[in-house]
């Protein structure tokens, strides 16, 4: 099969790429700037821009396949051309998609694929074990992590189990019309993840809880809008039940378990430390 991987630089781009040509796979992967995507050779990388329909024509010819990314990368509201991009899909003969959820709600993307002869499945993942390499400064120069709501729990998952959901919902028949909820194997607070990163890591890290008025001063200073601070609020003190309970969805989907957080600290390591 030929695969397009659009989003192919981001968390879950970037391990579909690899696992897709590990399977045997010819796989496109769309970018914004080529030169520097650093993918592996064996794919071809092409530019375009999800968001500018008119970029995308070359990128769908002679695709079976499609992993779809449903928000614009620069600015990670949803898409809004997603009639463009189906009908562009749908003329080049793409027969399959998966749609990478970047909401609770439908985007238009997800609208427009549902109306369509596309066969589709919809990916939501909860948290991204990535996140954590936001605490990595913090642990590599003192040791410390600062966070509010440190009973907050989430069933955060590793990016390459969802990357291997998508590849096996590509490629693989009997998944059209699932909605697949994705989540790591066990939901943890903040203080659990710190401790786990400390067993892992070989080293103290210590837990300095901050105040609601303290993060929040923290996210204005690091620009970000009232409306991603309430966001921010929500999924800290009355998260979606969807995001802290753990489903078997990877292992159902993949036939392997759903990695663990302390998996994923071994593997980014080097990231924590000095």
């Amino acid at each position: 099969m030929t695969i397009l991987v659009t989003g192919a630089t981001g968390n879950i781009g970037r391990p579909l790429v690899e696992q897709l040509l590990a399977a045997g796979h010819r796989v496109r992967a769309l970018t914004r700037d080529p030169a520097r995507a650093g993918l592996p050779d064996a794919a071809e990388v092409v530019a375009g821009d999800l968001a500018d329909a008119s970029t995308l024509a070359a990128a769908f010819e002679g695709v079976d396949a499609a992993h779809l990314i449903t928000f614009d990368g620069a600015t990670y509201g949803p898409l809004t051309n997603g009639e463009e991009i189906v009908a562009l899909a749908v003329g080049a003969g793409v027969r399959r998609v998966t749609l990478l959820a970047g909401d609770l709600d439908e985007s238009p993307l997800e609208q427009a694929v549902a109306a369509s002869p596309l066969e589709w499945v919809r990916l939501a993942p909860v948290e991204f074990m990535s996140n954590t390499l936001e605490w990595a400064e913090s642990i590599r120069t003192e040791g410390v992590v600062r966070e509010a709501f440190p009973e907050a729990r989430s069933a955060l998952v590793h990016d390459a189990d969802v990357a291997a959901v998508a590849a096996v919902a590509l490629t693989e028949d009997g998944h059209h019309g699932h909605e697949y909820w994705i989540t790591g194997p066990e939901a943890l607070t903040i203080r659990q993840r710190v401790h786990i990163l400390g067993d892992v890591l070989g080293r103290e890290v210590r837990f300095v809880e901050l105040s609601r008025d303290e993060v929040v001063a923290r996210w204005r200073g690091e620009g970000y809008s009232d409306s991603d601070i309430e966001f921010f609020l929500q999924m800290r003190t009355d998260p979606p039940e969807a995001g802290r309970t753990v489903r078997r969805t990877v292992e159902e989907v993949t036939g392997v378990p759903a990695r663990t957080f302390a998996q994923w600290v071994e593997e980014n390591a080097a990231a924590f430390l000095s």
